[in-house]
């Protein structure tokens, strides 16, 4: 887990968000859901402060799939990146995008 306002959360929050500009990203349990059943998710950041009902419809299918999950940054933090209020979950459905997020959360991490 990342620290909540580290370089490396600003950096992977500024790519969700273009992400999500760009079509590369979804938001909300419900597409993330309907992404990881399609097989087209390949990595989800999940809010830690995302009520626990939304986790249990989410993160069983995710760890099902074997999607990575990327956890830590508040609801607020996470919707404030992709033009939301809040958000509990944003799925990467992009490969690329997601190597780039992955590579940023591995080297903070180390």
């Amino acid at each position: 887990m990342l620290a909540a306002n580290s370089a490396a959360w600003k950096k992977v929050l500024g790519l969700a968000g273009l992400g999500v500009r760009g079509r590369l990203a979804v938001i909300g349990v419900e597409r993330v859901r309907e992404a990881a059943a399609k097989g087209t998710l390949k990595l989800a950041i999940v809010a830690r402060d995302a009520s626990k009902n939304s986790l249990d419809k989410v993160v069983p299918l995710l760890e099902a799939k074997r999607v990575r999950i990327v956890d830590g940054i508040s609801a607020a933090s996470l919707g404030a990146a992709v033009g939301r209020d809040a958000t509990a979950v944003i799925g990467i459905v992009d490969a690329q995008l997601a190597k780039g997020i992955r590579g940023i959360v591995d080297s903070a991490l180390a």
